[in-house]
């Protein structure tokens, strides 16, 4: 089978394919046929052995996935051979063939195709822990979503209104937040032309947003922040803008405001029981048809270095995929 490795850290063009022996599950394992693998910030970051999570040179990136099961290893008894699941791993996705735990797989729902499903767990997973547990967004408040274009971001989005909330997009060109709008945004802020302290306020009659929902970091964070309403609540989900922000905390008590990090991959490893809670209303709300992930761009094995590349530079709109059997 055909595998994307990182053998050094660098680039994504420093990433090579290789061949590698078919793989055998373990006791308490599954080997899926992965159809299509989801592209997330965060393989862009971990290659450069810039991330949280630091694996072993070498491996293969990718941590979300959608596949069929062709082999299963002792004591295995939730699935079987032919099974459509989809899977959130450590690290592998990118190859044409993985071995997961078995207690790491859900079932497709029917109907779903494979590239959905492998655009859902991370982005969906993050977003519903942030807005729905970290935040607590209830319906009839207001949430400010900054990246809004981006995978993250449009799944806030979506949850934002899947719960009734009045959801506000900011993103960086005008083609972008027509995504947004697409995707259920109640109002668009372009940071880029506008002045997004000036936009806030014009788009929340002067009270600032209940809660704000930052992938992004850098600039943007201090000016969103200040605009925060009263016991408004600051997500804290990632730096994609590269630059890890220094905010003044004098604002925090000024507002009465919180800020509450979000970091999904710790959560499901410490909560699981919690995170399938949240996986499964995830689910139903795909079924109800209140969120779609969108899709912007496929790729095969091979064109891996130029999806993260693309990721990096800030042109995906929501999820593009890796479809490693092409």
């Amino acid at each position: 089978m055909k595998a994307i490795l990182c053998k050094t850290w660098g680039l994504p063009d420093t990433l090579v394919v290789e061949e590698l022996p078919d793989v055998v599950p373990a006791a308490g394992q599954v080997a899926i046929r992965v159809e299509a693998a989801g592209v997330n910030f965060p393989d862009v970051l971990i290659i450069q052995n810039k991330y949280q999570f630091k694996p072993e040179l070498p491996f293969s990136p990718g941590s979300e996935l959608a596949g069929v099961i062709t082999a299963i290893g002792d004591g295995v008894t939730n699935v079987k051979v032919g099974d459509k699941v989809l899977a959130f791993v450590s690290q592998g996705a990118f190859a044409q063939q993985i071995a997961v735990p078995a207690q790491l797989v859900m079932p497709m729902p029917p109907g779903l195709d494979f590239d959905t499903a492998a655009a859902v767990t991370l982005t969906y997973g993050t977003s519903h822990h942030a807005v729905v547990d970290r935040a607590q967004l209830k319906a009839g408040e207001t949430m400010l979503v900054l990246g809004a274009a981006g995978g993250v971001g449009l799944a806030a989005i979506e949850i934002g209104k899947a719960l009734g909330a009045r959801v506000i997009a900011a993103a960086s060109t005008d083609e972008k937040l027509a995504v947004c709008k697409d995707h259920g945004a109640d109002a668009t802020i372009n940071y880029t032309t506008q002045d997004l302290r000036e936009a806030i306020k014009a788009a929340t009659d002067g009270k600032g947003p209940d809660v704000i929902y930052d992938p992004v970091g850098g600039v943007y964070a201090e000016p969103a922040f200040r605009s925060i309403g009263w016991r408004g609540r600051y997500l804290v989900v990632g730096f994609a803008n590269g630059e890890i922000p220094k905010l003044p905390l004098n604002l925090a008590l000024l507002k009465g405001a919180s800020l509450v990090g979000v970091f999904w991959g710790e959560f499901a490893r410490r909560e699981p029981k919690a995170n399938l809670a949240a996986m499964r209303e995830l689910m139903e709300w795909m079924a109800q048809g209140k969120i779609r992930p969108h899709i912007s761009g496929r790729y095969a094995l091979a064109d891996t270095p130029q999806a993260l590349n693309d990721m990096a530079a800030r042109k995906v709109t929501g999820k593009v995929v890796i479809q490693p059997q092409k």
